[in-house]
């Protein structure tokens, strides 16, 4: 009787070190259930900032996969802040940009930005991120 078991066969399953990310907003509550809800699909939160000048300062010391960037930081545009995350030395994080409004009437801004992607607020998720850093990496 022939063996019908496959020999040689097995997989092993390797997976990729877990993406980390620096959230870029003005508000904790966000930050905070943000940083909830990924690090529970396994997303490591290196850090928050609320400004262009602390993203900077965290992505150059922290080196982070992915900034998800608010287009709405109070005085500065998350436009703004993404252009010199993707300028930074050596090539900074993937950015994606967030908003709590559509992007639809933002979607012709978010590439000259220098960001991979537009996320609503509401759809965060550890799915949409990897699926657009996958898509552009």
């Amino acid at each position: 009787m022939a063996d019908r078991h496959a020999r040689g066969n097995a997989h092993i399953a390797v997976s990729a070190p877990p993406l980390t990310c620096l959230i870029v907003d003005d508000s904790p509550e966000f930050y905070e259930a943000a940083r909830q809800l990924l690090q529970e699909d396994g997303i490591t939160i290196i850090g928050l900032a609320t400004s262009s000048d602390e993203a900077v300062e965290t992505a150059l010391a922290r080196r982070p996969d992915v900034a998800l960037v608010d287009i709405d930081l109070g005085t500065e545009s998350g436009f703004d802040v993404a252009n010199r995350l993707a300028a930074l030395p050596g090539g900074g994080p993937q950015v994606i940009l967030i908003s709590a409004q559509s992007g639809t009437d933002l979607v012709e801004l978010v590439v000259p930005s220098g960001a991979v992607g537009f996320v609503k607020k509401t759809n965060l998720s550890a799915d949409e991120i990897e699926k657009l850093v996958r898509r552009t990496g």
